[in-house]
């Protein structure tokens, strides 16, 4: 159980870094399809990342066909901007993925056309083409943990003094 990112095909080390310490830090599951613009030992990737890796669980794919062979019949949120429904407008069951494309491209056009209504995104102004891919992953964790009650997180009341 818990939450999902799933990274397709992505292209900056330092992206996927900050990401996976996002993932440590909620307790997400971090998913990577393949094929990846860097090597996981990528000393960007691991700086990103700092010292959260050991908090981290990653699942990787060979392709995006073998992704959905293993978890097509879940909860799949395909982020994009190019969606018409806002993610906060959305309620995100447990166990949810949240997949989000390559920085250059984002998810393939035919996927999102055979799932409009899983396609969110996250509101800009007209000029802005889209968010860093961190800062997106962020934004939709934090709202799928919000609605949960933030599961498993530590709360106010829990920090001593």
């Amino acid at each position: 159980m818990g939450l999902h990112i799933v990274l397709v095909e992505p292209e900056i080390p330092q992206n996927t870094g900050n990401i996976a310490r996002t993932c440590a830090a909620t307790g997400a599951h971090l998913h990577l399809v393949e094929p990846l613009g860097f090597s996981l030992e990528d000393k960007y990737l691991r700086r990103a990342g700092l010292d959260y890796w050991d908090l981290l669980t990653v699942h990787r794919y060979a392709s995006f066909a073998a992704f959905l062979e293993k978890h097509g019949d879940k909860p799949l949120f395909y982020v994009t901007t190019k969606a018409r429904q806002v993610y906060a407008d959305v309620t995100y069951p447990p166990d949810s993925y949240l997949l989000f494309g390559k920085e250059t491209a984002g998810l393939p056009e035919d996927l999102l056309k055979a799932r409009p209504d899983r396609c969110i995104r996250i509101p800009m102004i007209a000029d802005a083409r889209s968010l860093n891919l961190s800062n997106a992953v962020a934004i939709l964790a934090y709202e799928c943990l919000r609605q949960q009650g933030f599961p498993g997180m530590r709360r106010l009341g829990d920090f001593p003094g």
